[in-house]
């Protein structure tokens, strides 16, 4: 720290001033991440940027923060210790956010065109989410260069377990038992299509080995299945993945699988991926899960390999369009469970996010490199 101010003093006084404040900003943040954010990044295994964020253009102690109310009860009181001084205004809407953006240049919860519009120093935006699409398509964000951080990983664990609870439930018919107790109808038979099935020797594909698709994976491979897997990059896959493919092997490996589960972010790679070519390249009857984006299923290619029965049964928390409207056809195709894009919830959620949400706020003003950024380009 007296290094630095007795090289601040070679410059001209307001350049001096400006410098002497970011450094004192700096060092005033909380200097490393409590041990339970050290087990959350290494229990989640969690990203950590290669880039300090210091060493952006962009960068400097931020003075100004909006953040979404649902953060925490009180989410300044909750962001002050890290937040190096700077001024934060909690927003329970985006009409309050707008209120307050002129001067701000981060948004933790928010990433809207007019947001960005109304606070052209914006440096930063949080979002509490992991699906970012929308955010990363604003011009704004490229332009002008502005970070992007998201909830990659952290939603793992409820997502996985959600995607193993729709195939469990439909291997098992529960969908069909389910109906028919609620109508005080007692039979036994498993209605028509493809018999109750055991998980345990069959073969899963999931179609986006991330943060979420790792963690299905997982949980597939202790319930006994054998799992297959692709992904964008040619990063080797764990140990529990017996082959990891490229975007270019998904039909062939979903000829192999009699379950597929789709955990891909929306871009223009995957829009209307799962499309009739897919379905009918999977074995006849398989199971078919989705929770990454409504959009890369063609809905009425799926709904039609439903009624025909090559695809066996269908879990969807996602749809295309979304929220999905009554009396659409995917409400009545067979074999179908369908639940509001809440995968995600859990009793869990809210102490994670909060948690790497303040993580982020400390290293920002520290300078620190940051958890779970988003490549914008490949917009996840």
């Amino acid at each position: 720290m007296h290094t630095r101010r007795k090289s601040l003093r070679l410059l001209p006084a307001c350049a001096a001033a400006t410098l002497l404040a970011a450094v004192a900003a700096t060092d005033a943040a909380v200097a490393s991440p409590p041990p339970e954010v050290e087990q959350l990044i290494a229990q989640l295994g969690l990203k950590v940027d290669a880039v300090p964020v210091r060493e952006r253009a962009t960068w400097r102690p931020l003075r100004r923060i909006v953040v979404r109310a649902n953060l925490a009860p009180q989410a300044a009181q909750y962001l002050a210790p890290v937040a190096a001084g700077a001024h934060i205004v909690v927003a329970a809407t985006p009409a309050e956010a707008l209120a307050a953006a002129p001067g701000a240049d981060a948004f933790l919860g928010f990433c809207e065109a007019d947001l960005l519009a109304a606070a052209p120093g914006t440096r930063w935006v949080q979002a509490f989410s992991a699906g970012i699409e929308k955010c990363v398509a604003l011009p704004a964000i490229r332009t002008r260069g502005i970070v992007v951080t998201n909830m990659q990983r952290a939603l793992g664990p409820p997502m996985a377990e959600h995607a193993i609870a729709l195939l469990l439930a439909l291997a098992r018919h529960l969908d069909v038992y389910i109906a028919r107790g609620a109508a005080g109808r007692w039979d036994d038979s498993p209605g028509p299509g493809a018999p109750v099935q055991v998980l345990a020797g069959k073969t899963l594909l999931v179609a986006g080995l991330g943060g979420i698709g790792t963690e299905v994976a997982r949980l597939a491979h202790a319930l006994g299945m054998r799992v297959i897997a692709t992904r964008a990059s040619d990063r080797p896959g764990p140990p529990f993945v017996e082959q990891v493919g490229k975007p270019a092997d998904l039909l062939p490996f979903a000829a192999r699988a009699d379950a597929v589960v789709a955990a891909l972010p929306l871009t223009a790679e995957t829009r209307g991926l799962f499309d009739a070519n897919f379905f009918a390249a999977m074995r006849r009857g398989a199971l078919f899960v989705n929770l990454g984006r409504g959009a890369s299923v063609v809905t009425g290619d799926l709904v039609a390999a439903l009624a025909s029965g090559q695809v066996g049964g269908a879990g969807l928390d996602v749809t295309d369009p979304e929220p999905l409207p009554p009396g659409h056809p995917l409400w009545r195709a067979p074999r179908t469970i369908i639940t509001p894009h809440m995968s995600a919830t859990t009793d869990a959620d809210e102490g994670h996010r909060r948690r790497i949400v303040r993580e982020n706020l400390r290293r920002w003003q520290a300078g620190e490199a940051l958890l779970s950024v988003v490549d914008v380009e490949r917009g996840y």
